[in-house]
């Protein structure tokens, strides 16, 4: 199941994310009486971290909270207005990790660069650790311009200011480091999702399923899969890695964007 930002009505998305409009809290007892937006979110986060996106809906975060659907109605429109308001709460989990928009600015220059981006990757890598169904939500057509997606956009740039590299290259950079850890990220999420849905963890599956590799595998057929398989194998304690793989990929990709730095012009 997947979701898309930017399908509710952007004037009440927009609202609601930056909070210029939100309904006055009902007076009297109840349940009814302490929700918010606030509420609502963290609710909805909560729900889709220990159940996974499909188990989203309005009428199971009103239930959630105790309130009646039309209730919740009365504080974000619908669905689509709900993820986006999600996806701009999570994301300022990464603008915390920098240490937000009151964190001095990198001083200017190419030196520093690479540990800057290196913690923008993982910033963005514990995000989606934390909160798995956030792979599952589209957002780059059309991203929540929420307050957090602003600041981490802010911080993220930040990153490689001053390293000589112009504003549209600054911007691909920060695009490209975001969408190698989710693409990374995504290998987490696959394995727990296997599990869930077998019951069997990834070593119980490979020593269940290695004596019929063992019927059928001829090393003289596949010699460079009989010579790196086992080795690799050992390494990561399994075919894939996705820790290993994020480290590793992570370093080669700020090599190459370490030849863009050392061929941008110097003020």
């Amino acid at each position: 199941m997947s979701e898309h930002t930017g399908t509710g009505d952007p004037a009440r998305s927009m609202a609601l994310l930056w909070r210029t409009e939100e309904p006055a809290a009902p007076r009297g007892r109840g349940a009814a009486a302490g929700l918010s937006v606030d509420r609502v979110v963290r609710t909805a986060v909560a729900l889709a971290d220990a159940e996974g996106l499909a188990a989203l809906s309005m009428r199971r975060v009103a239930s959630e909270l105790g309130v009646g659907a039309m209730t919740l109605y009365t504080w974000v429109p619908g669905k689509g207005e709900l993820v986006d308001l999600m996806v701009d709460d999570v994301l300022g989990e990464v603008v915390d990790a920098l240490g937000g928009l009151a964190a001095p600015a990198p001083p200017a220059g190419p030196d520093g660069w690479r540990d800057r981006l290196g913690a923008v990757a993982r910033a963005n890598w514990a995000v989606h650790e934390r909160h798995p169904w956030l792979l599952q939500v589209a957002t780059m057509g059309r991203p929540p311009l929420g307050p957090n997606v602003m600041a981490k956009y802010e911080v993220e740039l930040r990153a490689v200011d001053g390293t000589g590299l112009d504003e549209v290259t600054m911007d691909a950079v920060v695009t490209l480091v975001d969408g190698f850890v989710a693409g990374a990220a995504r290998g987490v999420l696959d394995r727990a999702q296997a599990e869930r849905l077998t019951g069997i963890s990834e070593e119980q599956w490979w020593a269940a399923t290695a004596p019929y590799v063992d019927q059928v595998f001829d090393p003289a057929a596949y010699p460079t899969v009989a010579r790196v398989g086992p080795v690799a194998g050992e390494a990561n304690q399994a075919a894939y890695d996705p820790y290993r793989a994020f480290e590793f990929g992570l370093a080669r990709l700020l090599d190459g964007i370490a030849v863009l730095v050392d061929a941008a012009p110097r003020a």
